[in-house]
């Protein structure tokens, strides 16, 4: 059996953790992921997606805070005599002596289709911007920055309709079968990884609250991929009656109107005009309140509009 590690937190890598464990060819011996943190109203301290997995399956787990820094768990990792390591969205940089450990490579799942959208938040970046397709690649880790050897790819469609909930979903649901034929590639020595090319690098920094704030002078369909491709996480938003209003849901429509102001309302949503175009709010969050329809947020905030 080949020997993985498996270092990851959020719930996109789940999949892929549960098809290794499940699978005759492979043998999860520990998993890495981030330190507890706390969550939800009461602030309680609350694991990972893939700590949870692995301590309802008997699995080893460690949680550095900053697995560079702390050698003890590296010599830990170190006994199990791991063939590779198999990191998706882990949360940590990992240093030289961290690769070094497995017999044969560390392999990365990153979102994107590489060289395009290195970095934090390739899956939001790709929506925001307007792309029509995105991907996974599977590539062997290096020090730089999602910079090495590209062993697979897989292009996957992104529709004018699809957030970043739905294509984290997809993603995670297609990435175990590039793994399994990843790792047995490599293993059997079938598979010879590429290197990137250096021409088509951009990157996929994170987020700020600043670009998050809806900016109505642009056209409807940039606002509208904004709010698809940061829907829930971080949102965007703006600022009504001095509260912030998050957007989950839009669509663009025809028409024109004052920017920023409303222009329609119905039962559909609310019209808001844009620098091009309207756009139609159809699911929204007030601030210290749940998710609402739109029109129904209006309807309560209509004299103050």
């Amino acid at each position: 059996m080949i020997k993985v590690i498996f270092f990851g937190t959020p719930d996109i890598g789940l999949k892929s953790l549960e098809y290794l464990h499940n699978s005759d060819k492979f043998d999860v011996c520990a998993v890495v992921t981030q330190p507890d943190k706390p969550a939800g109203r009461g602030h309680k301290l609350q694991m990972s997606p893939i700590k949870k997995f692995a301590t309802e399956h008997d699995i080893p787990v460690f949680q550095p805070k900053s697995i560079r820094k702390e050698p003890e768990i590296q010599e830990a990792l170190k006994k199990f005599e791991p063939d590779f390591f198999v990191t998706f969205a882990f949360g940590q940089i990992l240093s030289q002596e961290v690769l070094d450990i497995p017999k044969y490579q560390t392999i990365n799942l990153h979102a994107s289709l590489l060289p395009k959208y290195r970095g934090a938040n390739p899956i939001q970046r790709a929506i925001i911007n307007g792309d029509k397709e995105t991907g996974i690649c599977t590539m062997i880790t290096e020090l730089g920055l999602d910079c090495g050897d590209v062993c697979q790819k897989l292009v996957i469609p992104i529709s004018d309709s699809m957030n970043c909930e739905e294509l984290w979903n997809e993603i995670g649901e297609k990435s175990p079968k590039m793994i399994d034929e990843t790792l047995t590639g490599l293993y059997e020595g079938k598979l010879t990884p590429q290197k990137q090319c250096e021409d088509g690098v951009c990157m996929a920094n994170k987020l700020t609250k600043e670009e998050c704030l809806i900016d109505w002078s642009k056209s409807n369909i940039e606002i509208h991929n904004l709010v698809r491709g940061i829907c829930r996480c971080p949102s965007a938003y703006f600022i009504f009656n001095d509260k912030i209003i998050k957007v989950i849901e839009t669509t663009p429509i025809n028409g024109s109107g004052k920017i920023g102001e409303i222009v329609a309302h119905s039962k559909e949503g609310v019209d808001i005009g844009c620098g091009e175009g309207l756009l139609r709010l159809l699911k929204i969050k007030p601030e210290g309140k749940g998710e609402m329809l739109a029109k129904d947020w209006y309807n309560g905030v209509k004299k103050l509009w």
